[in-house]
């Protein structure tokens, strides 16, 4: 929401004047502002998590993934990145490939890329054939006789290239993770928060009828203070309290990062941000695209709100 926002600070300073303890002491804050991010969120979606960093959310997700489904096999996207933990690093094929290599639980799936990928927009239905390919990791896998514990992609792949994944792409995919007794993950942390402009969640684009089974949060939603969250499902969250071993985070959730976390939803609500990001996004898409009748370097621009990627290329026709 920008810069020293004086609503955040004016908040974060109230607050750390009042009390500021570690999370094993009950304040309102912490309820209060899970029940505010839930009103954005489908019902389903209705456990809230808090911890430090998107690192820590990714982290969990898996956790709760794995206890959940009681397997331990994760599919990614390639050139995907979801954090620094050594958890994250083995299923992020963009840090992977230039340390220890791939595990033998991580499966990489093809993006579903339509300018520069397998399938492009001359193909007859690439939602289809993006989605075969996830199928098909699935049954090679299961011929291993390993078991898929969850499908784990950003909302938009952004270090992937910011790409633009086709509408009903998420659902087909859904389908066949939740058949192999999988979940799936929607990583929100770079493009949640409205940067989309049309909606809140970038996971939204896809569809009315398209729900995660658990959304990780980090980067904008404290505006830098460190905060993060992921949302899931009673039954998902059940499952990880069934161990007996609690979940607990020493600062996630405290009075401070809270009282933060709902001034940065009161100032995307009141300067009506998400509008923002749309007019604004739609303004330079505009600009781009007038660069690139001009520039035979431009092969791309696509975007949605203020996630906005430009290839650029040798050769128009390769």
């Amino acid at each position: 929401v920008g810069h020293c926002h004086p609503d955040i600070v004016k908040a974060a300073h109230e607050q750390n004047q009042l009390l500021n303890t570690n999370s094993r002491y009950l304040h309102d804050n912490l309820v209060d502002y899970a029940e505010r991010l839930s009103e954005t969120l489908p019902e389903k979606l209705c456990i809230f998590y808090f911890l430090n960093s998107g690192s820590e959310a990714n982290d969990l997700a898996l956790r709760l993934a794995r206890q959940y489904t009681k397997h331990e096999d994760v599919i990614v996207l390639d050139h995907a990145y979801h954090g620094h933990l050594t958890s994250l690093i083995d299923i992020s094929p963009y840090k992977f490939r230039n340390l220890e290599g791939q595990k033998e639980w991580v499966h990489v799936a093809p993006v579903p890329d339509t300018y520069r990928g397998l399938y492009r927009e001359d193909h007859k239905d690439s939602v289809t054939a993006y989605a075969d390919e996830v199928k098909n990791i699935i049954e090679q896998a299961h011929k291993r006789g390993r078991k898929i514990a969850a499908f784990f992609v950003e909302s938009l792949p952004s270090v992937g290239g910011q790409i633009i994944p086709p509408a009903g792409y998420f659902q087909k995919v859904a389908e066949h993770v939740h058949k192999a007794g999988g979940v799936f993950i929607a990583d929100e942390i770079q493009v949640g928060f409205g940067r989309v402009g049309k909606h809140f969640w970038a996971f939204q684009l896809q569809g009315e009828d398209f729900i995660p089974d658990i959304v990780t949060m980090g980067k904008p939603i404290g505006n830098g203070h460190p905060l993060a969250c992921v949302a899931t499902t009673k039954e998902i969250a059940e499952a990880f309290a069934a161990t007996g071993v609690e979940y607990f985070n020493t600062f996630g959730g405290n009075p401070v990062s809270c009282a933060i976390g709902l001034a940065v939803l009161d100032v995307i609500e009141k300067e009506q941000l998400q509008a923002h990001a749309t007019e604004v996004g739609n303004f330079l898409m505009k600009l781009l695209k007038e660069q690139q009748i001009k520039h035979p370097i431009i092969g791309d621009v696509r975007g949605c709100g203020l996630f906005i990627g430009v290839d650029l290329i040798k050769d128009q026709a390769e």
